[in-house]
Protein backbone atom coordinates (compact mmCIF):
# COMPACT_ATOMS: atom_id res chain seq x y z
CA UNK A 1 0.00 0.00 0.00
CA UNK A 2 1.63 3.43 -0.94
CA UNK A 3 1.55 6.35 1.50
CA UNK A 4 1.09 9.74 0.48
CA UNK A 5 2.69 12.58 3.14
CA UNK A 6 0.86 15.59 3.05
CA UNK A 7 0.23 18.46 5.21
CA UNK A 8 -2.95 20.52 6.41
CA UNK A 9 -3.37 23.31 8.48
CA UNK A 10 0.90 23.39 8.94
CA UNK A 11 0.46 19.35 10.28
CA UNK A 12 1.50 16.61 8.59
CA UNK A 13 0.03 13.49 7.90
CA UNK A 14 0.42 10.38 6.26
CA UNK A 15 -2.21 8.46 4.19
CA UNK A 16 -3.27 6.06 1.64
CA UNK A 17 -2.79 6.99 -1.72
CA UNK A 18 -6.04 7.53 -3.71
CA UNK A 19 -7.63 9.07 -0.73
CA UNK A 20 -9.61 12.50 -1.36
CA UNK A 21 -8.30 15.47 1.05
CA UNK A 22 -11.65 14.82 2.66
CA UNK A 23 -11.31 12.12 4.02
CA UNK A 24 -7.42 12.96 5.07
CA UNK A 25 -8.50 16.02 7.08
CA UNK A 26 -10.71 13.23 8.75
CA UNK A 27 -8.19 11.06 9.33
CA UNK A 28 -6.30 14.36 10.82
CA UNK A 29 -9.63 15.19 12.59
CA UNK A 30 -10.20 18.47 11.20
CA UNK A 31 -13.95 19.01 9.71
CA UNK A 32 -14.18 20.76 6.26
CA UNK A 33 -17.75 21.68 5.90
CA UNK A 34 -19.84 19.58 3.72
CA UNK A 35 -23.42 19.11 1.81
CA UNK A 36 -23.70 16.96 -0.92
CA UNK A 37 -20.47 14.29 0.84
CA UNK A 38 -22.62 11.62 2.30
CA UNK A 39 -20.21 8.48 3.62
CA UNK A 40 -20.79 5.23 1.30
CA UNK A 41 -22.11 6.86 -1.94
CA UNK A 42 -19.90 8.59 -4.66
CA UNK A 43 -18.51 12.15 -4.40
CA UNK A 44 -19.59 14.52 -7.19
CA UNK A 45 -18.38 17.39 -5.75
CA UNK A 46 -22.05 19.51 -6.11
CA UNK A 47 -22.92 21.99 -3.11
CA UNK A 48 -18.91 23.04 -3.43
CA UNK A 49 -18.60 24.14 0.12
CA UNK A 50 -15.65 21.79 1.27
CA UNK A 51 -13.47 24.26 -1.30
CA UNK A 52 -9.90 24.09 0.46
CA UNK A 53 -6.72 26.25 -0.57
CA UNK A 54 -3.72 24.36 -2.11
CA UNK A 55 -0.40 25.53 -2.30
CA UNK A 56 0.50 26.32 -5.60
CA UNK A 57 -2.72 25.90 -7.09
CA UNK A 58 -4.48 29.33 -8.75
CA UNK A 59 -7.81 28.10 -7.36
CA UNK A 60 -9.89 26.40 -4.83
CA UNK A 61 -10.24 22.90 -5.04
CA UNK A 62 -13.27 20.69 -3.83
CA UNK A 63 -11.88 18.12 -0.83
CA UNK A 64 -14.27 15.60 -1.59
CA UNK A 65 -13.10 14.60 -5.30
CA UNK A 66 -9.62 15.66 -4.96
CA UNK A 67 -7.39 13.10 -4.30
CA UNK A 68 -4.01 14.01 -2.12
CA UNK A 69 -0.60 13.88 -3.89
CA UNK A 70 2.43 13.72 -2.34
CA UNK A 71 3.90 17.18 -0.65
CA UNK A 72 0.60 18.53 -0.87
CA UNK A 73 -0.14 21.62 1.58
CA UNK A 74 -3.60 22.23 2.39
CA UNK A 75 -5.20 25.30 4.45
CA UNK A 76 -8.68 24.48 5.52
CA UNK A 77 -9.92 27.55 7.34
CA UNK A 78 -8.77 30.72 5.78
CA UNK A 79 -10.14 33.95 5.95
CA UNK A 80 -11.15 33.63 2.33
CA UNK A 81 -12.32 29.85 2.34
CA UNK A 82 -14.96 31.12 4.78
CA UNK A 83 -15.98 34.11 2.65
CA UNK A 84 -16.38 31.85 -0.04
CA UNK A 85 -17.86 28.97 2.40
CA UNK A 86 -20.85 31.79 3.51
CA UNK A 87 -21.14 33.56 0.36
CA UNK A 88 -22.37 29.83 -0.77
CA UNK A 89 -24.66 29.26 1.78
CA UNK A 90 -26.23 32.35 0.68
CA UNK A 91 -27.08 31.50 -2.55
CA UNK A 92 -28.73 28.47 -1.50
CA UNK A 93 -30.84 30.53 0.43
CA UNK A 94 -31.67 33.18 -2.13
CA UNK A 95 -32.08 30.68 -5.06
CA UNK A 96 -34.78 28.53 -3.22
CA UNK A 97 -37.62 29.26 -0.93
CA UNK A 98 -36.12 28.30 1.89
CA UNK A 99 -38.05 29.80 4.97
CA UNK A 100 -37.16 28.05 8.05
CA UNK A 101 -40.55 29.05 10.45
CA UNK A 102 -42.13 26.95 8.08
CA UNK A 103 -40.47 24.03 7.43
CA UNK A 104 -40.48 20.40 8.28
CA UNK A 105 -37.38 20.16 8.81
CA UNK A 106 -36.56 23.35 11.36
CA UNK A 107 -34.01 22.64 14.10
CA UNK A 108 -33.04 19.74 12.33
CA UNK A 109 -31.49 20.68 8.85
CA UNK A 110 -27.80 20.26 7.59
CA UNK A 111 -28.06 23.76 5.78
CA UNK A 112 -29.97 25.45 8.63
CA UNK A 113 -26.80 24.07 10.28
CA UNK A 114 -24.03 25.69 8.35
CA UNK A 115 -25.76 28.94 8.23
CA UNK A 116 -25.39 29.18 11.94
CA UNK A 117 -21.99 27.58 11.57
CA UNK A 118 -20.81 30.17 8.86
CA UNK A 119 -22.31 33.22 10.95
CA UNK A 120 -25.09 33.67 8.55
CA UNK A 121 -27.53 36.41 9.74
CA UNK A 122 -28.89 37.59 6.29
CA UNK A 123 -28.16 37.34 2.88
CA UNK A 124 -26.45 39.90 0.63
CA UNK A 125 -28.18 38.84 -2.63
CA UNK A 126 -31.57 39.64 -3.89
CA UNK A 127 -33.92 36.74 -3.42
CA UNK A 128 -35.13 34.63 -6.55
CA UNK A 129 -38.65 33.47 -4.96
CA UNK A 130 -38.50 30.94 -7.70
CA UNK A 131 -42.30 28.99 -8.76
CA UNK A 132 -41.64 25.40 -7.32
CA UNK A 133 -43.95 22.85 -7.16
CA UNK A 134 -44.96 20.15 -4.40
CA UNK A 135 -45.24 16.59 -5.34
CA UNK A 136 -47.44 14.65 -2.39
CA UNK A 137 -48.94 11.99 -5.36
CA UNK A 138 -46.36 9.23 -3.27
CA UNK A 139 -48.79 7.21 -0.15
CA UNK A 140 -45.69 7.71 2.08
CA UNK A 141 -43.29 10.61 1.38
CA UNK A 142 -43.40 14.22 -0.38
CA UNK A 143 -41.05 16.30 -2.14
CA UNK A 144 -41.06 20.14 -1.98
CA UNK A 145 -38.63 21.38 -4.46
CA UNK A 146 -38.78 25.03 -2.68
CA UNK A 147 -36.17 23.48 -0.54
CA UNK A 148 -34.23 21.22 -2.40
CA UNK A 149 -30.11 22.39 -2.88
CA UNK A 150 -29.57 19.76 -5.76
CA UNK A 151 -27.23 18.21 -3.69
CA UNK A 152 -28.14 14.95 -5.35
CA UNK A 153 -27.91 12.72 -2.24
CA UNK A 154 -31.30 11.17 -3.04
CA UNK A 155 -30.02 9.95 -6.66
CA UNK A 156 -27.16 8.64 -5.58
CA UNK A 157 -28.81 6.38 -2.71
CA UNK A 158 -31.55 5.17 -5.01
CA UNK A 159 -28.58 4.37 -7.78
CA UNK A 160 -26.35 3.00 -5.92
CA UNK A 161 -27.58 1.68 -2.06
CA UNK A 162 -31.13 0.64 -3.40
CA UNK A 163 -30.32 -0.28 -7.13
CA UNK A 164 -33.96 1.83 -8.33
CA UNK A 165 -32.62 4.52 -9.90
CA UNK A 166 -36.15 6.48 -9.17
CA UNK A 167 -34.02 10.05 -9.06
CA UNK A 168 -32.06 11.98 -11.59
CA UNK A 169 -31.48 15.46 -12.39
CA UNK A 170 -33.37 17.32 -15.15
CA UNK A 171 -33.00 20.48 -17.12
CA UNK A 172 -30.30 23.16 -17.10
CA UNK A 173 -29.57 26.15 -14.77
CA UNK A 174 -32.10 27.96 -12.85
CA UNK A 175 -34.67 25.31 -14.04
CA UNK A 176 -32.71 21.98 -12.81
CA UNK A 177 -34.32 19.85 -10.70
CA UNK A 178 -34.49 16.78 -9.31
CA UNK A 179 -37.30 14.42 -10.80
CA UNK A 180 -38.78 10.94 -10.11
CA UNK A 181 -39.10 8.52 -12.77
CA UNK A 182 -39.35 10.53 -16.49
CA UNK A 183 -40.34 13.78 -14.42
CA UNK A 184 -43.00 12.07 -13.60
CA UNK A 185 -45.30 12.40 -9.92
CA UNK A 186 -43.34 10.07 -7.71
CA UNK A 187 -46.73 8.17 -6.86
CA UNK A 188 -46.60 7.13 -10.20
CA UNK A 189 -43.20 5.57 -10.36
CA UNK A 190 -43.29 1.73 -10.22
CA UNK A 191 -39.82 1.44 -9.82
CA UNK A 192 -39.86 3.62 -6.03
CA UNK A 193 -40.03 0.62 -3.61
CA UNK A 194 -40.91 2.89 -0.89
CA UNK A 195 -37.35 2.05 0.92
CA UNK A 196 -37.04 6.07 2.25
CA UNK A 197 -33.57 5.47 1.35
CA UNK A 198 -34.21 9.24 -0.11
CA UNK A 199 -36.05 10.65 2.88
CA UNK A 200 -33.00 9.85 4.90
CA UNK A 201 -30.29 11.39 2.76
CA UNK A 202 -31.91 14.26 2.40
CA UNK A 203 -29.94 16.78 4.15
CA UNK A 204 -32.89 19.42 4.69
CA UNK A 205 -36.50 19.62 4.64
CA UNK A 206 -37.03 18.66 0.63
CA UNK A 207 -37.55 15.00 0.66
CA UNK A 208 -40.28 14.19 3.80
CA UNK A 209 -42.91 11.91 5.53
CA UNK A 210 -45.92 12.60 5.20
CA UNK A 211 -48.01 13.63 8.29
CA UNK A 212 -45.32 15.78 9.46
CA UNK A 213 -45.43 19.26 10.25
CA UNK A 214 -42.92 22.46 11.20
CA UNK A 215 -39.86 21.67 13.56
CA UNK A 216 -40.93 18.08 13.18
CA UNK A 217 -39.16 16.08 10.77
CA UNK A 218 -37.09 13.83 12.62
CA UNK A 219 -33.83 12.78 11.19
CA UNK A 220 -31.38 10.40 13.01
CA UNK A 221 -28.30 10.77 11.26
CA UNK A 222 -26.84 7.06 12.76
CA UNK A 223 -29.75 5.42 9.74
CA UNK A 224 -27.14 7.13 7.60
CA UNK A 225 -24.60 4.25 8.69
CA UNK A 226 -27.23 1.72 7.73
CA UNK A 227 -27.11 3.20 4.21
CA UNK A 228 -23.70 2.34 4.01
CA UNK A 229 -24.43 -1.24 4.56
CA UNK A 230 -28.01 -1.49 3.05
CA UNK A 231 -26.58 -4.19 0.50
CA UNK A 232 -24.61 -6.31 2.50
CA UNK A 233 -26.97 -7.28 5.37
CA UNK A 234 -29.85 -7.00 2.72
CA UNK A 235 -31.68 -4.45 4.73
CA UNK A 236 -34.25 -2.87 1.66
CA UNK A 237 -36.54 -0.98 4.43
CA UNK A 238 -36.58 1.20 7.24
Amino acid sequence: MSVKTLSINGNEIAVEEGATVLQAAKEAGVRIPTLCHLDGVSDVGACRLCLVEIEGMNKLLPACVTQVWEGMKIQTDTPKLQEYRRMTVEMLFVEGNHVCAVCVANGNCELQDLAIEMGMDHARFPYRFPERDVDISHDRFGIDHNRCVLCTRCVRVCDEIEGAHVWDVAFRGAAAKVVTGLNQPWGTVSACTSCGKCVEACPTGAIFRKGVTVAEMDRDRTKLDFLVTAREKHQWTR
